[in-house]
């Protein structure tokens, strides 16, 4: 049996998200996107989100906690770049312990200290669970056509977990700037990607791209992902351009897993 939405958990989203939205079509596009069933109740901000999360409890065809991870994803990885940001983060994060809940990164819910709780990705990354992350990346692909914005930081949070993951797995020293990039740098040393001249010209040209590749999804979510407090009027990015960047960070996860755990298959140590 599905769980579902506690009406105290209702009630702090439904406050939040409608004073930081402040638009019945921003809020519309967030929940239709996130699969709250049927069409936009009536009412203002607050109330019309209330009815729909109580409509994911009464759909039994639906998970209503996923269905919630994936509405406040958004907000609640933001950097609480105000107080604004910060508060309503906090109101939403007390209401799940409440409720024995928690929110974790990249919109799952999880049931503190139950044996049904849901997997974080730094599991599914010490275990090499290459289904589950790809599941992850098929979500980031199903928000493409409804809000690339939101498509891009979900591929770019999956990247900042699996560095953060590598990095605490292996005690390594976590870098003062926890940005893609400086991230990037500590996996990569530790990985043994380092550029090294002796290589072949094309299997150098392959690891710059790596390179260019992390640098280039780290700036696209500082100025257009959803994160870092872009505000509700984010640069136009196309489609096509946002599949791109999904799908080069795809490719790279994929490979720092298989290369990550290919190494301990063989015990490979540094």
């Amino acid at each position: 049996m599905a769980h579902m939405i506690p009406n105290s958990v209702i009630g702090a989203v439904s406050s939040v998200l409608a004073e930081y939205y402040q638009s019945h079509s921003k809020l519309n596009v967030l929940l239709m996107s996130a699969g709250a069933p049927g069409e936009p109740p009536e009412g203002n901000l607050e109330t019309k989100c209330s009815a729909w999360l109580k409509r994911c409890n009464e759909d039994e065809s639906l998970n209503p906690l996923a269905v919630l991870g994936l509405i406040i994803q958004k907000f609640m990885d933001l950097n609480p770049v105000n107080s604004q940001i910060a508060e309503g983060q906090q109101r939403i994060a007390e209401s799940l312990a409440r409720n024995q809940l928690s929110y974790q990164l990249n919109g799952f819910i999880t049931f503190a200290g139950a044996s049904l709780a849901t997997k974080s990705l730094a599991d599914f990354f010490k275990a090499g669970d290459f289904a589950s992350v790809e599941a992850e990346f098929n979500r980031a692909v199903s928000q493409l056509d409804g809000d690339p914005h939101a498509a891009i930081t979900a591929a770019s949070s999956i990247i900042e977990a699996l560095c953060k993951t590598y990095i605490e797995t292996f005690t390594l020293e976590m870098p003062a700037k926890q940005s893609i990039a400086p991230l990037w740098k500590v996996v990569q040393g530790h990985l043994g990607l380092s550029i090294d001249p002796t290589l072949e010209d094309d299997q150098k040209k392959i690891l710059q791209g790596l390179s260019s590749i992390i640098d280039g999804i780290g700036a696209y979510r500082t100025h257009i992902g959803s994160a870092h407090g872009r505000g509700l009027e984010p640069p136009t990015i196309a489609v096509m351009e946002a599949r791109l960047a999904v799908n080069a960070s795809h490719t790279l996860v994929t490979f720092l897993m298989e290369r990550w755990h290919s190494r301990l298959n063989q015990n490979y140590t540094r």
